[in-house]
């Protein structure tokens, strides 16, 4: 079959690898239709190679058609539509069962230290093979993949797999009070789909912030007060504060994560390490603090006392410095995590229906097929031609 491959950095190729077998019997077997790549996804184009190997299948955005079940799965059949879950998730232990599939004990990678295994996300997560590819082996066939209708099409229902559950769960753990202000720090597909997500529920006032023209216009033309970070580099937390009666808003969402504008200090940080020998640089990040924070401290500055933080952006550093008095002093709930995919489905899955509240279907910007995952790559991390999200056909 052919996959999208890691090679090095800002080196991914379109292989031909060996097709996917059933090798347990709860195993199902998934001919992917669309597949997407998720900002995190350029992590692993730039700083988190030291945690590859040459060859690994990226992806972890899939859906498609199931075409072989091992002889203990029941839940899904040969020619059923589904979508995957990034997190691989058991569905039966304890932390499943509190709704913590990102924590599934049975899949947790505990030689890193780690959460449960990811598709497509390097050794920290399992090194299992992603979904950027023309077929996936699914474990957990009976409790992980997500049934969805035959008719609408796979732009509907493929953002099950991250986007929806992600920018959900960002919202939840923001708290926003009925009619209360949120501000969302990037707008990204994440923090576009938070700030979507957030009017949806009921929030009173969504501001974003962002540098790129064509995501503070996308975020307009869904009621976001948009604001362009370019201009107010140094009065940004003052201009929220006065939109938001001086006390600045209930809740921020930090939809940006390592690799925030402003904080060059971390940059070089970042660049140090890709420049290092791969176990070297893997030491570097498990126990340095390489993370840009910028939007991480512009969150902790401009949230209001008693406010919540909400952070979805990916963060990799161990021992980045925080304010921690001012975040004592504020009173500040700072909540976060990978999202718990199948926790959120039954929230979302009636939004996905014609009427489309949250413009799932039209939110993808680019959809180029799989043998154009290099060019995709590209365009995504260079921002160009507007790229907000790409999808990518087999």
């Amino acid at each position: 079959m052919k996959a999208v491959t890691w090679h090095g950095k800002r080196d991914v190729r379109v292989d031909t690898v060996p097709d996917p077998k059933i090798e347990y019997p709860t195993d199902a077997i998934v001919r992917i239709t669309t597949t997407g790549i998720c900002g995190s996804d350029l992590h692993l184009y730039e700083v988190l190679g030291p945690f590859l190997e040459e060859g690994d299948i990226l992806g972890h955005e899939p859906m498609g058609i199931v075409e072989e079940v091992g002889r203990g799965v029941t839940a899904v059949r040969p020619g059923q539509r589904v979508v995957i879950p990034f997190n691989i998730s058991c569905g039966t232990c304890f932390m499943c069962e509190q709704g913590l599939q990102s924590q599934c004990e049975t899949t947790q990678v505990r030689d890193q230290g780690m959460g449960a295994a990811l598709f497509g996300y390097t050794k920290l997560y399992g090194q299992v093979p992603g979904g950027q590819a023309e077929y996936l082996r699914v474990p957990f066939g009976n409790t992980l993949p997500i049934t969805v209708p035959d008719g609408p099409p796979d732009e509907r229902f493929v953002y099950l797999s991250d986007v929806l559950p992600t920018a959900w769960q960002a919202v939840e753990y923001a708290g926003i009070p009925p009619e209360g202000s949120v501000v969302v720090l990037g707008l990204g597909a994440i923090g576009d789909m938070s700030a979507r997500i957030a009017r949806h529920r009921g929030a009173g006032q969504v501001i974003g912030v962002d540098l790129v023209p064509e995501r503070l216009a996308r975020a307009r033309l869904h009621g976001v007060e948009a604001l362009d970070l370019r201009e107010h580099e140094n009065d940004l937390a003052e201009v929220i504060r006065g939109m938001t009666s001086g006390r600045g808003p209930d809740a921020v969402i930090d939809a940006v994560g390592m690799e925030a504008h402003g904080s060059p200090g971390a940059k070089i940080a970042q660049q140090v390490a890709g420049a290092l020998p791969d176990p070297l640089a893997a030491t570097l990040m498990q126990r340095a603090g390489v993370d840009r924070l910028n939007a991480l401290y512009l969150a902790i500055d401009i949230v209001r006392r008693g406010g919540t933080i909400s952070v979805i952006g990916v963060y990799g550093g161990m021992t980045d410095p925080l304010p921690m008095l001012t975040i004592f002093d504020k009173q500040i709930q700072l909540r976060m995590g990978q999202a718990n995919v199948k926790r959120w489905v039954d929230d979302i899955l009636p939004l996905l229906t014609d009427a489309d509240p949250l413009g799932a279907e039209g939110f993808a910007t680019h959809t180029l097929p799989l043998s154009k995952a290099p060019e995709a790559y590209e365009m995504f991390q260079k921002k160009t031609d507007g790229a907000v999200k790409i999808l990518l056909k087999p």
